[in-house]
């Protein structure tokens, strides 16, 4: 609901904070006080275009800020197009909407202190608040919303749901048959792509750590001569080639004999000749594997040339298929995998065009079925607004909802036809009313205008309200043309959308019996100060509505004073009888 409203140098106000109830709100003064000024700055917080006309005389911009709590369904609502806009506020509950309009053209719309566009804004708005007698903030004016709300008056949403979710495998299956079904040439050139690179990576024949081990082998072909010399020179210490000369091998044997000697005169030192026993043992090891790896060793021109393209074709590899060899492998078989697909791609776009058509049959019963009983909920729809306009002094109009259906080649199968369809069925409907006698019934948003159209809106808001989830009704001019005896059925219309506590109703209105079913009473007149003209909007307590409602009767004296009284009277005791009803 909308919980404040400030206003600061739009038109004739100069700074104005309305905090309003979150049930029945009335606005009443004089005309031309500035009423609908109020509203026009509503409108503009919500995203309506608006020049700079509407900037205070003598001032630099108009301001108007719009503070909103919201309730878990809203939060619903308008929740998710926040954090997908990155909006969301400190208090999830809460929502500031601002709007600031400069002489120089510039114009500026804030979401919770961000800066937004102002389409954003007018989304979020329109999600918030109806104003009835603006037409662009008008959900019941948009044709788009009237098939929602007549799901949701015939608590149909789950159905519908059903629905949404068997077109959206539809559209899963419609989107791989197309994508198979690409153009002939485009598949070919695919087909040579995906075949070339299975081939060449195949050729290579690629193993796992191979390229480790090849630069690994290169360093040893392109430094064998030092190599050579290294194990020579080692193997000579050990006495493993000169068997004349004294080597480390002969010289470990005489101090094993000597340490033997030692040991047996010693037997404490048996444990040091057997390490030093284990040491001889491991540098015949090492003189054994040093022997090996010398037969390994070769000055090998052409092996080493073989490394080295082995070891460029592998870079080549890496530059046009991954970073390394398994990131290749694993390109050839995504490419394998791609490849066989397409070369099945005739069966499987059979198997998909015959899983096609049997979606589209049972889409089209279900849609069929989904129609029929909107049909039957339009219906009484129809008759409960007619009800409802009969006791707003409309007795002769009339409600009903167009349902249109448009042929489609490539529609869903309805008995011997093929309509176009969409997540929410075949059904394009439209809300229709006539509102005189004789008139041919039209479009909502072709209605008359004023005090009518509100009162036809008022109808559609009584009717759909647990349907309609928009949780603040502003309505402008709704009493135009009716009494006070219609004036207090309005009222009670009016105060009943806020119960139990389904939405917030904002009314500017002239009429005393309307008014005294608003559960919080604002007065808006004007005042002139130095020459300048000011719009003043005063929350009236007991005494001062009682004044305010005389004042509307257009009566004076005690007359008057007990004809608002009567009326205060008579709206409690109608207030009480439906909360009793309500309990």
């Amino acid at each position: 609901m909308l919980t404040e409203l400030y206003i600061r140098d739009f038109a004739i106000i100069d700074e104005l904070r309305l905090q309003l109830s979150p049930g029945f709100n009335a606005l009443t003064g004089e005309t031309g006080a500035g009423k609908s000024i109020i509203l026009d700055a509503m409108a503009l917080v919500l995203g309506e275009r608006a020049d700079t006309t509407v900037v205070r005389s003598g001032c630099e911009e108009a301001y108007v800020e719009a503070l909103f709590t919201l309730s878990s369904q809203v939060q619903g609502a308008v929740g998710p197009l926040l954090t997908e806009e990155g909006l969301e506020g400190d208090d999830e509950d809460a929502l500031l909407l601002a709007r600031e309009l400069r002489l120089n053209g510039r114009n500026i719309c804030r979401v919770n202190g961000r800066a937004v566009n102002l389409a954003l804004l007018r989304e979020i708005g329109e999600r918030l608040v109806d104003i009835h007698g603006q037409g662009e903030h008008l959900s019941l004016l948009r044709p788009r919303s009237h098939l929602p709300l007549l799901d949701s008056f015939a608590g149909l949403e789950e159905e519908r749901a059903a629905l949404g979710r068997e077109v959206a495998r539809l559209r899963a299956v419609q989107r791989e048959l197309q994508a198979l079904r690409q153009d002939e040439r485009t598949l070919a050139q695919r087909m040579d792509l995906l075949r070339f690179q299975v081939e060449e990576i195949e050729a290579a024949h690629l193993q796992a750590g191979e390229e480790e081990e090849l630069r690994a082998e290169r360093i040893r072909l392109a430094n064998v001569e030092q190599l050579i010399q290294h194990t020579n020179a080692s193997l000579a210490l050990l006495g493993a080639v000169d068997d004349d000369a004294l080597s480390a091998t002969d010289m470990l044997g005489q101090v094993e004999r000597a340490v033997a000697q030692l040991a047996r005169l010693d037997p404490s030192q048996g444990p040091l000749l057997e390490r030093l026993q284990g040491l001889i043992y491991q540098l015949s090891d090492i003189t054994g594997e040093l022997r090996n790896y010398q037969e390994q060793l070769e000055f090998n021109p052409g092996r080493l040339d073989f490394v080295e393209e082995r070891l460029e074709l592998i870079s080549r590899l890496k530059r046009k298929y991954g970073d390394d060899i398994a990131a290749i492998l694993a390109r050839r078989a995504a490419a394998a995998a791609e490849l066989d697909s397409i070369t099945h791609s005739e069966e499987r776009i059979q198997e998909l065009e015959v899983e096609e058509e049997q979606y589209l049959r049972r889409i089209g019963q279900m849609a069929q079925a989904l129609s029929e009983k909107r049909q039957a909920a339009a219906k009484r729809l129809a008759a409960s607004v007619e009800r409802e306009l009969g006791d707003l002094r409309m007795e002769q109009a009339r409600f009903d909802v167009a349902f249109t259906h448009r042929p489609a080649a490539d529609g869903t199968y309805v008995d011997a036809e093929r309509l176009a369809f969409d997540e929410s069925g075949i059904d394009q409907a439209e809300f229709l009313v006539s509102a005189n006698p004789g008139e041919a019934l039209k479009p909502l948003a072709r209605v008359a205008s004023g005090g009518e159209t509100s009162r036809l809106m008022l109808a559609l808001k009584t009717v759909l309200a647990g349907a309609d989830a928009t949780p603040t009704l502003i309505f402008d001019e709704i009493d135009q043309g009716i009494g006070g005896r219609v004036g207090d059925v309005v009222g009670r219309k009016l105060w009943g959308l806020t119960t139990p506590a389904r939405h917030q109703v904002i009314v500017v209105t002239h009429l005393p019996q309307l008014a005294g079913y608003a559960d919080a009473h604002f007065h808006v007149n004007k005042r002139i100060a130095g020459g300048r003209t000011t719009t003043i909007v005063t929350s009236l307590d007991s005494g001062g509505r009682v004044e305010e409602l005389a004042a509307m009767l257009g009566t004076q004296g005690e007359s008057a004073t007990g004809g608002a009284e009567s009326i205060l009277r008579q709206v409690a005791t109608v207030k009480g009888a439906d909360n009793q009803v309500i309990e």
